[in-house]
């Protein structure tokens, strides 16, 4: 007989004797509530090893979870079975040698999913039918790596994509279901997952999991689930419900200015989810005794967009007076950004520009067969929201990219427009608002793009001229001793496909040539002059001016089948091709690498091909910025080693040679590497990372395939660092390279280096 139900016929034996009788009925009655809604719980230990500090037992019709959390706090999570539906029957938490505070009982995991069509852009179409015929096979390949899509839009702007209009029938909406009837229980490392079958969401089906990670206060919350459908691209929703609402229960978080703002459940009751636009994109639960806070994952989270402006990525509902639920959340639209402009023209076009972001809003692809993971974390805590905000917070470095000795952060692409907003003010010292978002940050290097639909950027020298002149002057004033302001560009020109180039200092330069022009001269008052006139012209003056390239957002948007259309030309295989670009984009839950198709799977190909070495650069990609925006989740960076940053009137040619030697490495922040190299058979590297980490790799290639080795590291904690040493046998590789993957999704990989 099951322990259950023992328990059951314990409480529900009745004592004789008159009103004794009478009374102990009721309190029998009383006691047999709980065991009548739950049921028997049938999990499967057959992958469970308890360890130190944290396991998983039996108890009645519940399965209880016990592990250490951080500054030696200890957690528990209780998980049962009601008509087939799995509830987190209770949630407690204490300090050191303290008492157990609830933070929550039999509550329920809510997941919500809205599905539309994935569609190819027009902007990628164009590109691609310059190099062939768009057959079926090629559309379905390419309409994956969709970033002007935005699936919720109906009926859709015309001329963005293919096969418009959207109909409001492709628009699918589902909440979770479950049958469950009962649970898998397995050690990964120092994590226990939990998992329940038979989860069900309109066209998505799979199951629902938990995982706690010793050393961590962390509690993920995950559905994960496929659908068979063709086209499919998702948002989702995650999270908890069935809260109690006490007279000391508050939801407390900081807003967009940081200030810290709060509610009592004093209001009417909700009928949607209240979208919090919340800093740090979280948000937590004050129970009286501690907290349970929530927040979504930091970086994989996020699909790309032009602009980062909060959209509310936390939710809170009221469902009556004694109840609420909590989660993440994923808005239906973008909201454009703020124009600016001092005339009408100028706001006009602006505002014309900042409607054109709501047609991007891609969502997540979830390709038929494919397991999508759709996680919400949950933080038990026994302080207050303020002190459970800076223990979170560790895990991005309040979001900031951390210091890291012997490097510098550069990141690169942002059209800022900032000669025209210096001449609209129409003064070089008017200090713009994305600069406090960049030294925010902990950047140290900004690599702009301007002269990209804004400015005259086919204008053959007087008007550009004038232009850059502005521009390099603005990027002057507003650089410092420690930070440096780059005059970039994504010139579109002679070279194929999108490209950013880089040059080590100020040059003048045009797109076109007009007949009388020469491609080097003189010109007051700017001297040194070049007018393009081709693509041999082009790379001509990067190899003069020491300056590099790189394929803009490869094989995507506007260089879709960029670089393999320009693999066997010139440029790309000279040494002023440094690769291509690396941000989030597309984002498929099933995979665990941010980006790992379109970019790692491109690096790898590249170095492949024998055109010397090739690299990823991590880049925005992205327009107007301000202080209120959520940057870090949706930016993705490069440590590059320095020693100092250059000032702006000094060569800025060791980050050139820095990046073209591939001395840098990309991270999304909450994984740092601060060594790595070849020796005496072996890779060595020393990573230093946040949330637990989930695994390191070594990538290699011969000169036609690629191989790996994958190292788990489920079982090293949170907030960890250490020293991977991994054998390795250079015979017969012509290069390889390090990448190390939190559980969270964040991760950082080093360039490829070449093996003599």
């Amino acid at each position: 007989m099951r322990a259950s139900s023992i328990l059951f016929q314990r409480h529900c034996i009745l004592a004789p004797g008159g009103n004794l009788k009478l009374h102990l009925f009721f309190l029998s009655a009383i006691l047999c509530i709980p065991a009548a809604k739950g049921q028997d719980l049938n999990c499967d230990l057959k992958d469970y090893k308890r360890i130190d500090g944290m396991s998983a037992e039996i108890r009645g019709a519940a399965l209880e979870v016990l592990w250490d959390g951080e500054r030696g706090e200890q957690l528990k999570a209780g998980f049962s079975i009601r008509n087939g539906q799995p509830l987190v029957s209770d949630l407690e938490v204490r300090k050191s040698g303290g008492k157990w505070v609830m933070l929550g009982r039999d509550l329920a995991p809510e997941f919500e999913v809205t599905s539309g069509k994935r569609r190819l852009s027009e902007q990628q179409m164009a590109p691609l039918r310059k190099l062939g015929p768009l057959t079926p096979a090629l559309i379905e390949r390419e309409k994956w790596n969709a970033f002007w899509d935005a699936p919720l839009m109906i009926p859709g702007a015309p001329n963005t994509n293919l096969d418009l209009p959207r109909k409001p029938e492709e628009i699918r909406h589902a909440s979770a279901s479950y049958q469950a009837g009962g649970c898998r229980v397995k050690t990964d490392g120092a994590r226990i997952e939990i998992t329940f079958p038979s989860l069900s969401m309109g066209i998505f089906s799979g199951e629902l999991q938990f995982t706690m990670y010793r050393g961590s206060n962390l509690l993920r919350v995950e559905a994960i689930a496929k659908t068979e459908e063709p086209s499919v691209a998702y948002k989702y929703s995650a999270g908890l419900k069935g809260l109690a609402i006490h007279d000391e229960t508050r939801l407390v978080w900081r807003d967009v200015a940081r200030a810290w703002q709060q509610y009592g459940f004093g209001g009417g009751v909700n009928t949607d989810q209240v979208a919090v636009k919340a800093r740090n994109r979280l948000a937590i639960v004050e129970t009286g005794g501690g907290s349970l806070a929530f927040l979504p994952p930091s970086h994989k989270f996020f699909f790309a967009r032009e602009i980062e402006t909060n959209l509310g990525f936390v939710y809170y509902r009221k469902d009556s007076e004694t109840s609420f639920a909590v989660g993440v959340r994923q808005a239906d639209r973008e909201e454009p950004y703020r124009p600016y402009g001092v005339s009408d023209e100028v706001w006009d076009r602006r505002a014309h520009e900042a409607r054109h972001d709501i047609n991007n809003f891609a969502l997540y692809n979830a390709p038929p067969g494919t397991w999508q993971r759709m996680p919400a974390y949950f933080y038990l805590s026994p302080s207050n929201g303020r002190e459970t905000a800076d223990a979170i917070l560790a895990y991005t470095h309040d979001d900031q990219y951390k210091a890291m000795p012997g490097f510098k952060v550069l990141v690169s692409h942002f059209h800022m427009h900032f000669n025209e907003q210096l001449t609209d003010a129409g003064s070089l010292d008017t200090q713009p608002s994305w600069l406090q978002v960049f030294r925010g940050l902990g950047i140290d290097v900004a690599i702009l793009a301007d002269f990209h639909g804004d400015a005259h950027l086919n204008d053959p020298g007087p008007l550009r001229f004038k232009e850059q002149q502005v521009y390099f002057e603005g990027c002057k004033r507003f650089s410092d001793r420690n930070f440096l302001l780059i005059p970039g560009e994504e010139p579109d020109a002679t070279l194929g496909g999108h490209y950013i180039t880089f040059l080590p200092h100020p040059v003048y330069w045009s797109h076109v040539r007009t007949p009388g022009q020469s491609f080097v001269g003189t010109e007051s008052p700017y001297g040194k002059v070049y007018h393009i006139g081709s693509p041999a012209e082009e790379l001509d003056m990067l190899r003069r001016e020491q300056g590099l390239m790189w394929q803009a957002h490869p094989r995507t948007k506007g260089s879709a089948g960029h670089p393999d259309a320009v693999r066997d030309q010139a440029h790309f295989l000279s040494d002023r091709f440094l690769g291509g670009s690396y941000q989030s984009l597309p984002v498929d839950q099933s995979q665990k690498r941010i980006c790992e198709v379109r970019c790692l799977g491109l690096l790898d190909e590249m170095n492949n091909w024998g055109a010397g070495a090739k690299y990823m650069i991590a880049e925005g990609d992205t327009y107007m910025k301000y202080p209120d925006d959520e940057t870090f989740p949706q930016l993705i960076v490069n440590y590059v080693k320095l020693d100092r940053v250059p000032k702006f009137t000094e060569d800025w040619g060791p980050i050139s040679k820095a990046m073209r030697s591939g001395d840098y490495y990309v991270s999304s922040g909450e994984v740092l590497l601060r060594n790595w190299a070849i020796e005496r058979g072996a890779y060595t590297a020393e990573v230093e990372w946040t949330f637990p980490l989930e695994f390191v790799e070594l990538v290699w290639g011969d000169g036609k395939t690629t191989g790996s080795q994958i190292v788990r590291a489920t079982d090293l904690g949170a907030l960890g660092n250490h020293r991977f040493r991994i054998p390795f046998d250079r015979s017969g590789k012509k290069w390889v390279r390090f990448a190390a993957w939190d559980s969270a999704g964040n991760g950082a990989f080093t360039q490829p280096a070449l093996l003599n």
